[in-house]
């Protein structure tokens, strides 16, 4: 995957160790296409001059961009990533932008699958009073996510899916996002070095045709949605059928918005409430 920029950069203070031309040539022959402003970055964030050759070294050798600098713009924050932990795509932000659309001040939400809690610390950021709790099965991701969400009061669990989360939230949820695995394991090869080698193929491989890991978010959420309670999943525009389906057979209302410009979708379930008639539908 490309390093991600955004304006949101330039309000990075200046670093006491200029970035050399040295560096950007490096970087350069690299193939790092935005090795100007990787190395602002990279010399931003180091601290002593061996520390700077050191995120050189292991930019040039092929780690990510985020993984070295030990963060990730998402949206207005600056999250912690770890080295092995998934990085936070652009395209989710309009993810959030279609939970944020659900969002009420003062809603129950669950970050499910939610490595380094982006999707969950942009909600909880952007809407006053929201109760967030998370979820992921990989270790490194939750230290990640607790660190992160710590102050915006967020509880993480680790733990499968809904798993580790407790009894008192079942019912509760209002908004539900899931960023769950949906590459098709045969295609996993074909992502970017620094996808394939770099992240846990937990957060990439969904399976034979991706959807292995959204069909079971889908199949044991509401139970844990409240009534009226939204389930946002991210997938390809490829699979929207086969997810609507599964979200259908888990009992909610569907329907499916697509970024035509990120190529990219989003699968928006809803538990109907109890006054609502019992059979689900499929819209648009």
């Amino acid at each position: 995957m490309p390093p991600q920029f955004s304006q949101h950069h330039s309000q990075q203070p200046q670093s006491s160790l200029p970035a050399h031309p040295e560096v950007i040539t490096r970087l350069r022959r690299a193939g790092c296409v935005f090795a100007e402003e990787e190395a602002e970055l990279i010399a931003t964030t180091a601290r002593t001059p061996d520390e700077l050759r050191s995120l050189v070294e292991r930019r040039v050798a092929g780690a990510p961009l985020e993984h070295v600098l030990g963060w990730v713009r998402f949206r207005d924050l600056r999250l912690t990533v770890e080295p092995g932990v998934f990085v936070p795509r652009p395209r989710s932000e309009f993810h959030v932008e279609q939970a944020l659309a659900l969002t009420e001040p003062g809603a129950v939400v669950l970050d499910l699958c939610c490595g380094t809690g982006a999707l969950g610390a942009a909600l909880a950021t952007e809407r006053a009073g929201v109760e967030l709790h998370a979820a992921d099965i990989d270790a490194a991701g939750v230290r990640c996510a607790r660190h992160n969400l710590a102050p915006l009061g967020g509880e993480v669990y680790q733990g499968d899916l809904f798993t580790p989360l407790p009894d008192s939230l079942r019912g509760r949820v209002d908004v539900m996002v899931a960023n769950a695995p949906y590459v098709p394991t045969r295609e996993i090869t074909l992502l970017p070095s620094e996808a394939r080698d770099h992240e846990p193929w937990l957060s990439l491989d969904g399976g034979s045709d991706g959807l292995d890991v959204v069909r079971r978010v889908a199949g044991q959420a509401r139970p844990w949605l409240a009534p009226g309670g939204h389930l946002l999943v991210q997938t390809h525009p490829d699979q929207v059928a086969e997810a609507l389906a599964a979200f259908i057979r888990g009992g909610l209302d569907a329907h499916a918005v697509v970024d035509e410009e990120d190529h990219t979708s989003v699968v928006v379930g809803r538990r109907p409430d109890p006054i609502d008639p019992k059979n689900t539908r499929v819209g648009p």
